[in-house]
This record gives C-alpha cells, structure tokens and sequence, in this order.
C-alpha cells in the first residue's frame, strides 16, 4: 500500500471523498480529479494518458485545459517521442525546463510544454497503464505536496481501473455461465431449461396479441439403432446434425431446442385461427419432416435416414397451458409415429 504524506485541507480532502464515493467509472473519476490536480501544482494542463505498447502509442483519455496550451482528448503520439517515456526511464517525476532535458521531444515541442510533471499509473504485477501528467507552458516550480497529491491521484485512478477490468472479467463470466446453463453442450441449441422458459415467454406473447402457438415435438425414429449399429461417436455427429438441419428450417421469431436424448423441440408464433388450424399444423409438419429425410454424413460412415416423426400443434394460449401444449405435442408426435410404422409395416408386406 503506497504510505503518502499530503498535507491538504479539510476541504480537499472532503472533495476527494466525496469524488471517490459518487464515481462509477474511470471518467467519472479522473475529470474531477484533474481539476484538483490543477489547483495542487498550479499547472495549466493536467491529463491522463493510455500507453499501448505494442503499437507503440499514447493517447490522452481525459484532459483539463485552463489556458492556452492545449492537450487535447484523443490525440495519439508515437510512444518512444513522449516525454511521459523519458521521465520513466530517468525516474524523473518533474522539471520546468523541458528543453533543456528533453529537447529532441518532437512532441513536447509541439504543445509547447515548458514545465512537466509526470508518474506512471500501475495496474496490478506492475503492468503499466498510463500515466498522470500535469504541464504548463511557463517554468514554474511544483511544490512537494503538489508531487505527492499526484502521486495519490494516479494510485486512486489505478485502482478504479482495476475494479472495472474486474466488473467486466466478473460480467463475461456471468455471461459465460449463462450461456453454458441456456445451451446443450452437444448440440450448441438452447437446452430444455432454456426453450422452455422461452416457451412460457411465447405464450405470454400470444396472450397479448392474440396469435397461437406453433409446438413441433420431433422424436428420431431408430437413433439406438445408429449408436448400437455406428457408435456413440456417429450418434452424437448425427444428433449435432439434425439439429443443424432443424436450425435452417426456422421462421424469425422461431426456437429449436433439444429437450434431451433424441428429442426436439420447436415453437413459435402464428396467426392461425381455428378455421385454419389443420392446414397450419400440416405446413408446419411439412417444412420440417423433410429436413430430416436422406443421406447424413457422420464421418466414418453415411447412412440413408427415413425420417423422424413430427407432431405439430398449434396451442390457443387462452385455453391451455405451455405444459399441456407439450404434452400434446407429444402426443401428436406418437400418433405419427404410430402411422409411420404401419404404412412402414403396409410397404413390406
């Protein structure tokens, strides 16, 4: 922990805190503490900058102007010209005579930068950020309090860095996490848990704008057959498969989930009224039962599949619940099962 000792005013250090306890990002907290960096070493222009190295640049973030030498926002100078990088090797934290130290600074001589002020800005294991910089066009000499205040700042500013890179790695972990609990690890489709709440959403929907909605239950007819025949390995190519094939047949608004094993799912809205009920839930059966006929190529082996069966409902969500729609579904998928096998059974006699 950095030990300064900053003889400030109450009021300074009320302003600090009161700072530190509003800001919920780096700029929030560095705008206002530019300005009291102004006032501690009196210098016109007070920034902080970001040092990417491996492009060999810095930029200026944020910066407070109150006279004529301008440092403005956004400007990027080549790393190895910046006084910020001369300063750090020499362990240099001040001079008010730049040209006579640094006087081969293309940059430095561009901003007209007379008195310098600068101190690195070190995240954790010592990576260097930036820095925090403070400079005038007029010699003038910076007060050791003025130092140390800087030397403060750019430790409050580090640390407000490294609670947001830790909010955004805590986030993309959130976000990864509900990604893995939403998709079926195999296929990469929502799983049960997730198309399911997506139905009870759907529903809610269609309640409101009075539509219906479209469930098609999918069982792969034979899939023990392929894993006992093929193996496991050809199984799961041929599961990833279907479901890529389910994928390509959706509407916008649609949802294909694997509810488990060799059981598909999926749902979406439709306009459909009773009267046209039957002719929806046909052309519904019809765009996706052919996706799953023919040739699959699981890599060892490929093989001639005759289809799955489909059962196709369309639910009035005023009359029924999203579990009873499923467990129609289901039951309209066995009835197709069952036809399929007796018109398979009818073709071999």
């Amino acid at each position: 922990m950095l030990q300064l000792n900053v003889d400030v005013s109450p009021g300074f250090i009320g302003e600090i805190s009161r700072t530190l306890v509003s800001a919920h990002t780096v700029g929030q907290l560095t705008r206002p503490l530019l300005e009291l960096l102004e006032l501690v070493t009196g210098l016109e222009s007070t920034y902080l900058t970001r040092i990417d190295a491996e492009a060999g640049l810095q930029t200026i973030l944020f910066s407070r102007n109150s006279k004529t030498m301008q440092i403005p926002e956004g400007l990027s100078v080549p790393w190895n010209d910046t006084l910020c990088k001369r300063a750090l090797e020499e362990g240099r934290l001040y001079t008010d005579d730049v040209a006579a130290c640094w006087g081969d600074s293309e940059a430095a001589r561009s901003l007209g930068i007379q008195t310098y002020a600068s101190t690195p800005v070190y995240l954790d294991d010592d990576v260097l950020y930036g820095t925090l910089c403070a400079a005038s066009a007029q010699s003038q000499p910076i007060s050791q309090h003025g130092q140390q205040v800087l030397l403060l700042f750019s430790t409050l500013i580090a640390q407000q860095i490294q609670r947001e890179h830790l909010l955004e790695r805590l986030q993309k972990a959130n976000t990864a996490l509900e990604a893995e609990s939403s998709t079926d690890a195999l296929t990469g489709l929502p799983n049960r848990r997730f198309t399911l709440a997506a139905l009870q959403r759907l529903f809610a929907l269609a309640q409101r704008t009075r539509q219906r909605v479209l469930i098609a239950f999918i069982d792969l007819d034979g899939f023990k057959g392929i894993n006992d025949t093929y193996g496991h390995e050809a199984g799961d190519a041929f599961l990833v498969e279907v479901g890529r094939r389910l994928a390509s047949g959706l509407r916008t608004g649609d949802v294909v989930g694997r509810l488990g094993g060799d059981e598909f799912i999926v749902i979406g809205l439709t306009e459909a009224t009773e009267a046209d009920e039957r002719w929806c839930v046909e052309m519904t059966r019809q765009r996706f039962a052919p996706l799953l006929e023919g040739q699959f190529d699981l890599g060892g082996c490929i093989i001639d599949y005759p289809g799955a069966s489909v059962g196709v409902i369309a639910a009035d969500p005023s009359r029924t619940s999203p579990e009873e729609a499923v467990r129609m579904a289901d039951a309209r998928m066995y009835l197709e099962k069952r036809r399929r096998r007796e018109e398979s059974g009818s073709a071999e006699r």
